[in-house]
């Protein structure tokens, strides 16, 4: 018997179809409010306003952007997750979504489930930096150095829970490396205490570290993710050192779950044509990041394996938010 489409049905389909397209046309017809979780100027802030501009001149519509600090990006994620799944209400944070899954277990809500990931917007490779008193050139004389040391050596951080603290803890689940966490109050002070002496070594981003490897005040022994730096294209990778090894900062755009898929798909399309422009090139370049542009079903699964991956650092190192 032959298979025959009911010409309902086909007529059906062109009318949801030519739904879907207005629906991406249209949108959107009045400002997109954009999310940032963190306080302004700093880098996420940066990027999401050079973004917001772009779409702007792409769309014909305003983006404003809205810092609700707190809670580790939390505040600011939850609100996202709450408003209504239309694409007026955006999400721009960092793997701290990631890695709050597991710091606070009691949340509200779980960005795997309540968040539509639009796209990965941007990697930014921590970097294994040492202080110059340190005598190891390489990763593996480090791992050694920290192990015939009495009590080892400090690492800083930017905080219990930052990508900087984590990519440390990885470092030491990893190689064995005798190693001590020592938190500070964000980017500055951890650098300024390497820079000083007070610890021997720290994972800031490589944006953070760049000015001092110039300087000499601080040298570089190898880049936290598994793709080289685009900003230190000589430092090796921890990876070539040890298989698998990776970790970093990243920037990624949401909605609320629920959003129309033509919705996400034309802000994907957008986003992915705004990290070519000049302006997001030269944010680009002084954050020491690379545009990745992923579509919103990579950036899911990214999302979802982050997820996994940090929590099981948490966990191994019984990191417990502050």
């Amino acid at each position: 018997m032959r298979n025959t489409i009911h010409p309902y049905a086909a007529m059906l389909a062109a009318v949801l179809m030519s739904g879907v397209h207005a629906l991406a046309q249209d949108y959107p017809a009045r400002a997109v409010r954009v999310v940032v979780p963190f306080a302004a100027g700093g880098g996420t802030d940066i990027l999401a306003r050079v973004w917001s501009l772009r779409m702007q001149a792409a769309l014909g519509q305003t983006f404003v952007v809205e810092n609700r600090a707190g809670a580790g990006g939390g505040i600011g994620a939850e609100l996202v997750s709450k408003s209504a799944p239309d694409g007026y209400t955006l999400l721009v944070t960092t793997s701290a979504l990631a890695s709050n899954v597991t710091l606070f277990p009691k949340s509200p809500f779980d960005p795997r489930r309540d968040l539509a990931a639009i796209s990965h917007l941007v990697s930014v490779p921590a970097l294994l930096t040492v202080h110059p008193s340190v005598p190891a050139k390489t990763v593996k004389a480090l791992v050694a150095l920290s192990k015939s040391t009495k009590g080892g050596l400090n690492f800083g951080s930017n905080g219990t829970g930052t990508t900087s603290h984590l990519a440390g803890a990885m470092f030491g689940q990893v190689s064995g490396a005798a190693i001590s966490h020592i938190p500070y109050k964000g980017a500055a002070p951890a650098i300024n205490a390497l820079i000083g002496g007070e610890t021997e070594m720290a994972f800031p981003g490589v944006n953070s570290a760049a000015p001092f490897l110039r300087a000499g005040k601080v040298r570089g022994i190898a880049v936290t993710t598994r793709k080289p730096s685009s900003a230190l294209p000589d430092v090796p990778t921890l990876d070539s050192v040890y298989p698998g090894f990776d970790i970093g900062n990243w920037i990624a755009l949401f909605a609320r779950a629920g959003t129309p898929p033509a919705i996400v798909g034309r802000l994907q399309t957008e986003t992915v044509k705004a990290l070519q422009h000049a302006d997001m090139k030269s944010f680009m370049v002084r954050e020491g990041a690379d545009a990745v542009g992923s579509t919103a079903a990579e950036a899911a699964a990214f999302v979802a394996r982050e997820v996994e991956k940090l929590g099981a650092i948490i966990k191994a190192a019984g990191v417990k938010a502050e």
